[in-house]
């Protein structure tokens, strides 16, 4: 199972995270690309730390939305975003490269995450500039979404994720962060939740239904209270439960 965190979202003075102990425990890195957050300092700095800690380096994609973390829905044009997909993911390969690593994967980010569970244009949108940038990318997203049934149409290597910090809806999507429960935050549950989850590929969604999830790598997001404590605690659990923890890459 690869552990992923998302990281790189610090943006000149203000901090976000704890990235470079985050990235001491997880196996793979989404990295802000500029767009939601991240300074070519702050994305250098963090593809440094990676690459020191044998971390995969991914592209985290998403809306030009600085002021809202990327967590708002932008009813952008799909040729717009296909070009806006390229320019990110193009920007973080060269800071990577400069670090001594590469991109290895693009996961969109916050909204244009959950928008592409649905929203077949943008979803197409995203597929094409990864396809066009490199159809040997692997791309990251959620099982059953719309933008991984088109990856893998395209010849796109796909990667099905699941949520550690998150709660989950009789549907398999995510409760949105404006509902109450949507994020979770006590490290036992969250970790014997990962273990179920890499065992059975099931997850107990937020009515008490069990909702098949069947992911190759599970996420952490760096921005949640305590996130470096809950990825250590999921990480020792996976290992004591026998799954082997490994990037994907």
């Amino acid at each position: 199972m690869d552990l992923n965190a998302d990281v790189g979202e610090s943006f000149g003075r203000w901090t976000l995270g704890d990235d470079e102990a985050l990235l001491g425990v997880v196996t793979s890195a989404n990295v802000a690309c500029g767009f939601h957050a991240g300074d070519p300092s702050v994305l250098r700095r963090t593809c440094e730390l990676a690459a020191g800690a044998g971390v995969a380096v991914g592209a985290q994609v998403g809306y030009r939305d600085l002021p809202g973390f990327g967590r708002r829905f932008v009813d952008v044009a799909p040729a717009e975003l296909t070009n806006d997909v390229l320019y990110q993911v193009g920007a973080l390969e060269a800071l990577a490269r400069v670090a001594g690593t590469r991109v290895t994967h693009v996961k969109p980010h916050g909204a244009l995450y959950n928008a592409v569970v649905h929203h077949e244009a943008q979803a197409a949108a995203v597929v094409e500039a990864v396809r066009r940038y490199d159809p040997a990318l692997p791309v990251v997203g959620l099982p059953g979404s719309r933008f991984l049934a088109l990856a893998a149409a395209a010849g796109l290597p796909v990667v099905t994720e699941a949520f550690a910090d998150r709660a989950y809806t009789p549907a398999g999507t995510l409760v949105p962060r404006g509902e109450p429960g949507a994020v979770l935050h006590d490290a036992e549950d969250i970790a014997r939740r990962c273990v179920r989850l890499a065992t059975t590929g099931r997850v107990e969604a937020v009515d008490g239904s069990v909702v098949d999830v069947g992911a190759a790598s599970i996420c952490v997001h760096g921005d949640t209270p305590g996130a470096v404590g809950i990825a250590r605690r999921v990480r020792a659990a996976l290992e004591e439960a026998g799954v082997p923890v490994a990037s994907f890459a």
